[in-house]
């Protein structure tokens, strides 16, 4: 699946052997992404993978941010001649907080946060609260809003996502 924004995802290692590992699902399906497994990043191999003529973003929530110095990427579409990266951690809430706390580089990237509620499709995981949605249905959200293409940016995936949640639901009912 091709899309104009760039994708690298930064999975926690606890994260790696898990049989829900959307992440894996996501890059694999992704063109052009990019996954890096660790909690702390060595700084050189951070900024190899982030250079380029992209810009990066964070997707984080805006609520989540640790530092009020960091700037909010404005919602909607991006202009066609500013490619983008799309930086996506993957973790519990806890683990992905404690990444970005680890990585100051990452801290110093503009923040994207998801327009509007988002239900998960993801069935087969225990959300701790409305909105909290995988790290496969979150970039997918993310992209449709920033390359403006609504919800279809990803509907194939986001097909193939739910025939994986209903095979697991099926063998554990």
């Amino acid at each position: 699946m091709a899309h104009t924004t760039r994708v690298l995802i930064l999975q926690h290692p606890l994260e790696v052997h898990h049989a829900k590992n959307t992440a894996r699902l996501l890059h694999l399906s992704l063109t052009g992404s990019q996954l890096l497994v660790g909690e702390v990043f060595d700084v050189p191999s951070l900024q190899t993978a982030l250079q380029g003529p992209a810009t990066n973003v964070l997707l984080y929530p805006a609520g989540e941010q640790p530092t009020a110095k960091v700037p909010a990427w404005p919602s909607g579409r991006h202009a066609p001649e500013a490619p983008l990266r799309l930086v996506v951690l993957d973790g519990t809430w806890r683990k992905s907080r404690k990444m970005l706390h680890l990585n100051p580089l990452l801290q110093s990237l503009p923040r994207l946060s998801l327009d509007g509620a988002h239900a998960s499709r993801y069935l087969i995981r225990k959300a701790h609260k409305p909105g909290q949605l995988s790290t496969l249905e979150a970039t997918c959200a993310a992209l449709a809003q920033l390359e403006g293409r609504g919800g279809d940016a990803c509907l194939p995936l986001l097909q193939a996502f739910d025939g994986f949640v209903a095979q697991r639901l099926a063998f554990n009912p």
